[in-house]
């Protein structure tokens, strides 16, 4: 089986209708969060995605019973603290940074020794973010230079902190609240603005969270030691994979889609926000509240034109996952468009920000790059007729999709390889876009 993609024409227009799997932030929330609840735990559009199915492998590992069915997914677990296993456990994060760090707060209260692992790309990434917390619940957490494999044992005698995150991570914050449920008396968080899945998942459980907002951070309080009840949850759509289809009809020539169910929780919607300057149009119909969090179906239609814009930093955290994508609207823009202040791009499953610059360079596109921020020059009428190969790029899946949509919108010829690297959040991703009508090799 050949191990990578090649484009060799644009996409033809389309008109269609899409579902995308459920959001990845929710589906392995939900995992853990169940492993915790009491009685039979039920999801429905579970993302059967490599992450989703790590965290999933995780749980059985650690002793909770997993059934997973055609349409659903259950979870059966006794409740809080009652994983069940052998000591010298050792977990495979694969390429999972949610679940590793996410996972390891649920583990300060483990009796034996476990050691947390992941892939080679998971592998380069700081821990020291999450070990440090942790530790002060009184945790022993051991690595090398805060990075995986992490050996954690935990304390039978767990103490509620008080603790400031200040690099706007969803992940690091949901750690220590999931360390919190466990832990008797008041833990306090106070948090730079971030995806607040864990937040409304929290609430809409009925445990013991307030949360105070404030206009750069939220404070939290998080009262542990609570039984959590059984839960069931219909996962919405993933706005992260569903800003693949939304770029790729925006570049596209007279194209229409209507993408349904998608999770439009505003600390997620930084993408359409930043469209939205560029002077993109989409409209939302059908919104509802599930679970606390805001969804909608999106109407996207192709446009010709686009503005350049300098990029409030507000929405850098709403957006951190899509920013490759937004990249390639900036490309067609008319003018210098700046983002700034977006280091944090490096820290993911490849140094996004650099390899952003990369494919835009490749595609002729002029940039200039800094450890933390990118100024991208934007030609309206570029058109792409040499061969691009996309490869060595750590198997990061958002690059390989981003390079797919940036082939069939562009033009030339593109050999994009590790096709495999979707598995991890987006197994579909080829078949939905083939359905569209595009030609991939």
């Amino acid at each position: 089986m050949k191990k990578y993609v090649e484009i060799k024409k644009k996409i033809n227009p389309f008109n269609k209708i899409l579902k995308i799997e459920g959001d990845k932030s929710l589906s392995i929330r939900w995992a853990l969060l169940a492993s915790q609840a009491k009685g039979k735990s039920t999801s429905y559009n579970l993302l059967r995605s490599e992450d989703v199915l790590s965290t999933l492998g995780c749980l059985k590992k650690l002793g909770v019973k997993v059934k997973i069915f055609k349409n659903k997914c259950q979870i059966i677990s006794k409740g809080l603290n009652s994983f069940n296993y052998k000591k010298n456990l050792t977990l495979n994060c694969g390429n999972s940074g949610t679940l590793a760090r996410l996972i390891l707060g649920l583990l300060v209260h483990s009796k034996f020794k476990i050691k947390i692992k992941g892939d080679n790309s998971l592998s380069k990434r700081d821990f020291l973010r999450i070990i440090n917390p942790l530790k002060k619940f009184g945790a022993k957490l051991k690595s090398v230079k805060g990075r995986l494999p992490v050996e954690i044992i935990g304390t039978q005698f767990a103490r509620p902190i008080k603790f400031y995150e200040n690099k706007g991570s969803a992940q690091v914050k949901s750690s220590i609240m999931l360390a919190a449920l466990n832990t008797e008396g008041t833990t306090f968080i106070k948090a730079k603005k971030s995806r607040d899945h864990s937040e409304n998942l929290f609430k809409s459980l009925g445990l013991k969270v307030n949360i105070n907002k404030k206009k750069n951070f939220d404070l939290i309080s998080i009262n542990g030691g609570k039984e959590i009840k059984s839960f069931n949850y219909n996962i919405p759509s993933d706005i992260s994979s569903s800003a693949f289809f939304i770029v790729l009809t925006l570049l596209s020539k007279n194209s229409n889609l209507k993408i349904k169910n998608v999770n439009i929780n505003p600390t997620r919607t930084g993408v359409l926000e930043i469209l939205k300057m560029m002077g993109v149009k989409i409209k939302i119909e059908n919104l509802k509240i599930i679970k606390g969090e805001k969804t909608g179906d999106l109407i996207i239609k192709s446009q010709k034109y686009f503005k350049s814009i300098n990029c409030p930093t507000k929405f850098n955290s709403a957006a951190i996952d899509e920013f490759l994508l937004i990249f390639l609207v900036a490309a067609k823009a008319q003018g210098v468009s700046y983002f700034k202040k977006v280091s944090e791009l490096n820290q993911k499953e490849s140094p996004r920000l650099i390899w952003g610059s990369k494919i835009l360079n490749k595609m002729g596109i002029k940039t200039v790059l800094t450890k933390d921020s990118i100024k991208i020059f934007g030609n309206p009428n570029l058109r792409i007729t040499n061969k691009i190969i996309i490869k060595n790029f750590l198997k990061d899946h958002r690059v390989f999709m981003c390079s797919v949509v940036a082939g069939l919108t562009f033009g030339g010829h593109w050999k994009v390889f590790d096709k495999t690297s979707t598995h991890t959040s987006f197994p579909s991703f080829l078949n939905k876009i083939k359905k569209l009508g595009a030609k991939i090799e």
